[in-house]
């Protein structure tokens, strides 16, 4: 467990006035809520993954460039930065392995796990597309790579041809089926390959995790800000909307065994291009728009890929559950995927 006394008093907080309360410990990092009994105020804290994310340093600067450029040009923007320690910093280094982050809790908010309507696909969207859209004056190139060949089809598709040759003779037998399937659709790499070099295809600051839970709504169900800052980097469109479309598509998150309840719903993905274009409209050029619904396609064969990868090597990256986790994940997306 994290030494919370150790980590709190790196801020003007006193731990014995404060109780924690783990809210999520999704696949990479863990958040817990924070409330100071004597101030009435509370917080986020957040563990950052040093396993995965190798340089949090960069994520720090990342963040911090982005808030200097919020407050500079769209100073009514709620963008959640870090709170700085009493010496200044935005992280503090803790347990083997793991660095935090303390957050401003904006009261009143909450997030969702799954995109229940169409209202709250569209205000995701909205959501991430003004984010993106109030950052193209800031140069992509004055950010870090965080995680380089993130959502790199190219890249994702070596791993996944490396793990079948030094993988799990066991996994790779079982999986056999899902194998033969991914590698019959090679045709979306040459696709990716082309349009990532296509001189329409622009290059800007994304966020990269757009999953619903990322973002904060009220209470009635419009989006107040995003949320979870570690991936934000320089991308491409399909980035943020193919993994929107992914994740929100679907009745049934990518944790659903039972793949009948796995499939895209119409309305969902009308009210994600509305949501999107009501802030992109003008920065999206047309081939961009055009691949709008490919790209949730490449997203989720990217993440089929990767949940794969991942079990036939023995399940090194994501957090797993039972033996056979990431072959149930992956055979989730693929549903997904035959479908779209």
């Amino acid at each position: 467990m994290p030494n919370f006394p150790a980590i709190l008093s790196h801020y003007p907080l006193s731990a014995a006035n404060c109780t924690l309360e783990q809210l999520a410990s999704g696949l990479i990092n863990t958040t817990y809520r924070v409330t100071d009994a004597q101030n009435q105020r509370r917080y986020i804290l957040q563990s950052v993954n040093q396993h995965i994310f190798a340089h949090p340093e960069n994520i720090a600067a990342n963040t911090r460039r982005i808030a200097q450029h919020l407050q500079q040009y769209y100073p009514d923007y709620y963008f959640p930065a870090p709170i700085q320690t009493v010496d200044g910093r935005e992280l503090v280094y803790a347990d083997a392995g793991s660095c935090y982050r303390l957050f401003p809790f904006l009261e009143g908010s909450r997030t969702l796990e799954v995109a229940a309507t169409p209202e709250q696909a569209y205000e995701a969207a909205r959501q991430f597309g003004g984010f993106t859209r109030r950052l193209s004056e800031l140069a992509p190139d004055e950010l870090h790579i965080i995680l380089p060949g993130f959502h790199d089809l190219e890249n994702r598709f070596q791993q996944f041809t490396i793990a079948l040759e030094q993988g799990r003779p066991e996994r790779r037998k079982e999986a056999n089926e899902l194998i033969d399937y991914l590698l019959a659709q090679y045709a979306i790499v040459d696709e990716y390959r082309l349009l990532r070099c296509h001189p329409a295809v622009k290059i800007r600051i994304m966020h990269f995790d757009t999953k619903i839970s990322n973002v904060l709504f009220d209470h009635h169900d419009h989006g107040l800000a995003v949320i979870d800052l570690d991936t934000i980097m320089p991308g491409y469109f399909f980035d943020d909307v193919g993994d929107m479309l992914r994740t929100y598509l679907s009745p049934a998150n990518e944790e659903e065994s039972d793949v009948s309840k796995v499939y895209p719903r119409a309305d969902f993905y009308q009210a994600i291009e509305a949501g999107y274009l009501s802030e992109m409209a003008d920065e999206l050029t047309a081939t961009e728009r055009q691949h709008f619904a490919w790209s949730g396609r490449l997203m989720t064969y990217i993440q089929a890929l990767r949940f794969l990868t991942d079990y036939l090597l023995g399940d090194p990256y994501y957090s797993t559950r039972y033996a056979n986790h990431n072959l149930v994940r992956t055979a989730n997306q693929v549903a997904l995927y035959r479908q779209m």
